[in-house]
């Protein structure tokens, strides 16, 4: 059974209102913004959409606790308020969750200070606080660590979105429906500039291996840490560099004896916060915060990250007697702060910024610097105004545009079961990843035995949600399905025998021969390997000063 991938048109000497640089979760937003208002909108991103800093986050959902501190209150207001509306929109990927604040009697941080910030926080968010924690879930919590602290507990809500890529991949399609065209794996060269103000893109398709020119009335750079650079291949003269490219490193630990079933923020041994989570039947913690105005596409944990974060887990749980060896592997993506050699990275704003480049020679170009998974949204609907559109603001109160579909109704799976003829689980997992497409997939799936078989003998997500993922949803590589499209490559128990496995299951479904299999194949693991960083030798330190 072949299917063939949807042919890829040129765009040569096209017109655009609007051309939006960069596939990152921002751009992806302002995209489907700009196409909902009615104009005609090309989305380009180098690589593929939500590869860059999207895929390298700590993956929260939340108003920005830590910002309180700089005094930030209107950033943390309008991060509660878009965590709300994903939590609603969004309800099969962004789950609430509760967090434990663990301080120990050597924090800065007094008791007193973080209860009142706690406070403001619960209140900025419209909800009373909770005076106490689950003395249940601390005392347990308690025994599995270092009892040679003294530990304070303070307990928050906030939400998580395990995986932003299936969030970016469900807006790309809005936006193609909303008339918004997609072009994954094509670089913008240079914005055309002439007589001080933009004219289009000249791009370069690497799946058709062509250049051609794109006209447009508006660009609006979201290249995230590449913001500088499409400058720089332009000729766009700024004064100053927009961004202080800021590295931010993550570990991936299976879960250990001990390991906390609810979200920590806690303090590293420098006095940093840092998040430990569980994430996709696994540990993720992070993240670090090392100035790096390096090739962003180049970014990798240094040893030095890695043992800073596995110390810090480590000294928290030191009955687990966590090692180098029991990290899984490590990611690192660069953040694009606004420019601010003066001051230390934590104290740098992580609000968005709309940089117009009139002043640069750039008429009708607009850059987006910083912005977050959180306020993605409300970062496009301020861009679109900025260039005139027309937008609809969101309702404060009916959010949803139809009924939230809930992955936790046993009615929903059992539904979807029946429609794709697939086990509870498989339907569970489609209806968590696809939400209200979940009903398409089940009756595509129902087709053939081929495409209701599992992606790996490890996974419930099956064959079916890789096609879906290059028949609507724009993957071209195998790395774009299985990394970004349905992440199963993400999960703690995938090896190079899942790869190949995938590869020819997948492969056979799309009429792939044993030249293309192998291609694709080879591609994907150089991808997943330049992602998920195999963890090196950390120095032997770290073992004695773990224990």
């Amino acid at each position: 059974m072949a299917l063939a991938q949807n042919p890829r048109a040129s765009l040569e000497a096209q017109h655009f209102h609007v051309i939006v640089i960069g596939g990152g979760i921002s751009g992806v937003a302002v995209a489907r913004e700009c196409a909902r208002a009615g104009k005609r909108t090309l989305l380009v991103e180098q690589n593929d959409f939500a590869s860059g800093v999207t895929s390298r986050s700590t993956r929260i959902i939340h108003g920005g606790l830590r910002y309180l501190e700089h005094g930030e209150v209107g950033l943390v207001r309008e991060s509660l308020r878009e965590r709300e509306r994903l939590l609603r929109e969004k309800s099969h990927l962004v789950h609430p969750m509760h967090f434990l604040l663990v301080l120990n009697e050597k924090s800065s941080r007094s008791a007193l200070k973080v209860r009142l910030g706690l406070w403001i926080y619960q209140r900025l968010a419209g909800k009373l606080p909770d005076p106490k924690c689950d003395e249940v879930d601390v005392q347990q919590f308690e025994r599995a660590l270092d009892s040679g602290h003294r530990w304070s507990f303070f307990d928050y809500d906030d939400a998580q979105c395990e995986f932003p890529e299936r969030l970016v991949a469900e807006w790309l399609r809005e936006a193609v429906e909303a008339g918004a065209t997609v072009r994954n794996h094509a670089e913008v060269l240079a914005v055309d500039v002439a007589h001080g103000r933009c004219t289009g893109i000249l791009l370069r398709d690497h799946i058709v291996k062509k250049e051609y020119r794109v006209d447009a009335a508006w660009v609006i750079n979201c290249g995230g840490p590449w913001a500088d650079r499409v400058c720089q291949r332009s000729s766009i003269r700024l004064s100053k560099s927009m961004l202080g490219g800021m590295r931010g490193s993550h570990i991936v630990l299976p879960r250990f004896a001990g390991a906390p079933r609810t979200a920590l923020y806690t303090e590293g041994g420098d006095g940093r916060p840092i998040f430990i989570l569980p994430w996709n039947d696994q540990i993720l913690a992070g993240t670090t915060e090392i100035a790096d105005n390096g090739d962003p596409a180049a970014a990798a944990p240094s040893n030095d990250e890695i043992t800073y974060l596995l110390q810090s887990v480590a000294q928290l749980f030191p009955k687990a007697r966590l090692s180098h060896q029991s990290v899984k592997h490590a990611f690192a993506g660069i953040r694009p702060l606004p420019f601010s050699p003066s001051q230390r990275a934590s104290a740098v704003t992580r609000r968005h910024i709309l940089h117009d480049h009139k002043p640069d020679g750039a008429t009708r170009m607009i850059s987006v610097i910083g912005g977050k998974l959180t306020t993605a949204a409300a970062v496009a609907r301020e861009c679109a105004k900025t260039i005139g559109l027309s937008i609809m603001e969101p309702s404060g109160t009916t959010i949803a545009r139809g009924p939230a579909l809930d992955p936790l109704l046993d009615e929903a799976v059992l539904e979807i079961a029946r429609i794709g003829s697939v086990r509870e689980e498989t339907a569970r997992g489609i209806l968590e990843w696809h939400g209200k497409r979940a009903g398409d997939i089940a009756r595509m799936a129902l087709v053939s035995a081929e495409l209701r078989a599992p992606i790996c003998p490890h996974t419930s997500h099956v064959i079916a949600e890789a096609v879906e993922a290059y028949r609507n949803e724009f993957a071209v590589t195998l790395g774009d399905v299985l990394l970004r499209r349905v992440p199963v490559a993400l999960g703690p128990c995938w090896s190079e025998s899942c790869s190949h496995e995938a590869a020819l299951r997948i492969g056979a479904v799309l009429g792939w021969n044993e030249r293309t299999t192998a291609a694709h194949l080879e591609a994907f693991e150089l991808e997943r390997t330049a992602f998920l960083r195999p963890v090196g030798q950390i120095p032997n330190a770290l073992e004695a000063a773990a224990k």
